[in-house]
């Protein structure tokens, strides 16, 4: 699967993946005590959404604009205001331009104390990054490989914090690579907050990966899903998933609320649905 971050960039994943993102940094902001991320495949962090790639997809019209448009209800409409928040900060609204992919988004919440870095290989996006971060003593642009990034910044000095691990599952040994990464990375800051991407095309990668966590002795694992409609009905990206190891105590109350109205908001056909349950649990 090629999936690139500029051409997909706003789309439902997008919208899904950060709006949990954002719910997150809530929690961690919470506490006075300084938060570190990792953002292990960063992209450019900012795209335009009238560039030759994101206007070719124009995907981000049936993610966040749909969004921002949306009629939301409480108690997800306060819920999910943080992370609309954000994207209207980037934008003269009522015009959406610019989506702020994760890096800017983590950095619209740290506080002075708190950390980001932003790893990405890909040199043009290496580039954009760091442009991107420039001038900001709190965030740091590395070009590194994402699973190398891994192993090398965990676990971070201030040992309360979240990894974010969004690869483009360009190789199908991506699933294995995850599984393995996460393994390790736990192992060595069993604390630290996880939050794991992948996309849904086939059920053996997804099945066999939550075999691996189930296996791996993590006690905490949360697993939510959308599908916003079947693939031969559209015949493109239309399910996604998150991991979250060690997810906020909170955030599984938050995701029930949210879940629902994103599905609503971005359905693409009449059979959309949502998922939330544990991989693993503490009793």
């Amino acid at each position: 699967m090629n999936y690139r971050h500029a051409f997909h960039a706003g789309n439902f994943a997008d919208v899904f993946k950060h709006a949990t993102l954002v719910r997150i940094l809530v929690h961690l902001r919470a506490k006075p005590t300084p938060f570190r991320v990792i953002d292990t495949h960063a992209g450019s962090g900012r795209y335009d959404l009238f560039d030759a790639e994101t206007s070719r997809s124009g995907e981000w019209r049936e993610g966040i604009a749909r969004l921002m448009r949306a009629s939301l209800s409480p108690p997800a409409k306060p819920l999910l205001a943080p992370y609309l928040d954000a994207i209207a900060a980037f934008n003269g609204l009522p015009e959406l331009t610019v989506y702020p992919g994760s890096p800017l988004l983590v950095r619209a919440h740290l506080r002075e104390r708190d950390r980001l870095i932003a790893c990405e290989l890909e040199p043009n996006a290496a580039a954009a990054l760091t442009d991107n971060l420039k001038g900001d003593r709190r965030c740091k642009a590395i070009a590194i490989d994402g699973w190398t990034a891994v192993h090398a910044y965990v676990p971070p000095k201030e040992r309360r914090g979240l990894v974010l691990i969004d690869p483009s599952f360009e190789e199908a040994a991506d699933f294995q690579r995850l599984g393995d990464a996460i393994a390790d990375a736990h192992r060595r800051w069993a604390s630290g907050t996880y939050l794991l991407w992948y996309p849904i095309k086939g059920r053996a990668g997804a099945n066999a990966l939550a075999r691996r966590l189930r296996r791996s002795g993590i006690a905490k694992i949360l697993h939510a899903q959308i599908e916003l409609a079947t693939p031969s009905e559209v015949g493109r990206l239309s399910a996604c998933a998150l991991i979250i190891v060690n997810p906020p105590w909170t955030l599984e109350g938050e995701l029930r609320a949210i879940l629902p109205q994103l599905v609503g908001a971005l359905a693409q056909s009449d059979g959309a649905r949502h998922s939330l349950h544990w991989l693993a649990r503490e009793n």
